[in-house]
């Protein structure tokens, strides 16, 4: 393996070091959001370029370090930029940060890893590869499976990158805006003295609706089975 490809991840493994090092996870709460809610918003306020600048630069380094908070970084979108706004840096935000780590794990191990692993990784790449899109779109709606783990299997895998930025974009999109839409409400909560429950953003209802859209994403994924099947079945 060369070893200049593997430079970027002992960079990053370098960086997540240091990251819990310093202890930054200490700023990815809501208590740290409560406590500094005034200061925070007061200079969203008068310096909201520079505040959207900031916000999306953090969540990229949260997403490509797969650092624990993303949720509360969401929230924290919502609350201070508004359900819109802080939806969209988000979108944008984690977006980039995937693929980020995606770039990082395929240029450095995927290949090589793609040779060694055998004939059962090929043959998961082969069939990923035909409908990497609908697969990882269905990864990306459903808040079941490890946004980290994700962007490594994808890459590991082989998928190419427009697809995996286009999923990726689209795929966060209801669990986001779901998230801002609960972090805007956060002041009447931090005003009240009550306490956050991330497990009460998503109801049974809700959980279900990001389901079913995310089966409605694997729907081409059964319609090229059913014509591979005819096709298989269809008198020479």
């Amino acid at each position: 393996m060369n070893v200049k490809r593997l430079l970027p991840v002992v960079a990053l493994a370098v960086l997540i070091v240091a990251a819990f090092a310093f202890h930054l996870d200490r700023y990815l709460s809501l208590d740290f959001l409560r406590q500094n809610r005034a200061q925070l918003s007061a200079y969203v306020a008068e310096h909201g370029l520079a505040a959207s600048l900031g916000y999306v630069t953090a969540y990229v380094g949260v997403v490509a370090l797969s650092l624990p908070g993303a949720a509360i970084m969401t929230l924290a979108g919502g609350f201070l930029f508004g359900v819109l706004v802080g939806a969209t840096l988000t979108v944008i935000g984690a977006t980039l940060g995937a693929t980020l780590l995606f770039l990082v794990a395929r240029s450095a191990v995927g290949d090589s890893l793609r040779e060694r692993a055998g004939p059962f990784l090929a043959r998961m790449a082969e069939g990923f590869s035909k409908n990497a899109f609908s697969y990882l779109l269905f990864l990306r709606l459903v808040p079941a499976f490890p946004f980290w783990a994700v962007n490594l299997a994808a890459a590991l895998l082989g998928m190419r990158l427009a697809p995996f930025v286009v999923a990726t974009g689209l795929g966060i999109i209801p669990a986001t805006v779901v998230y801002s839409a609960f972090g805007a409400g956060l002041g009447q909560v931090f005003d009240t003295g009550g306490e956050v429950n991330l497990k009460s953003v998503f109801s049974p209802t809700l959980i279900a609706a990001l389901v079913g859209l995310g089966l409605l994403s694997l729907v081409p994924v059964l319609l090229r089975w059913l014509r591979e099947r005819r096709a298989g079945a269809a008198p020479q």
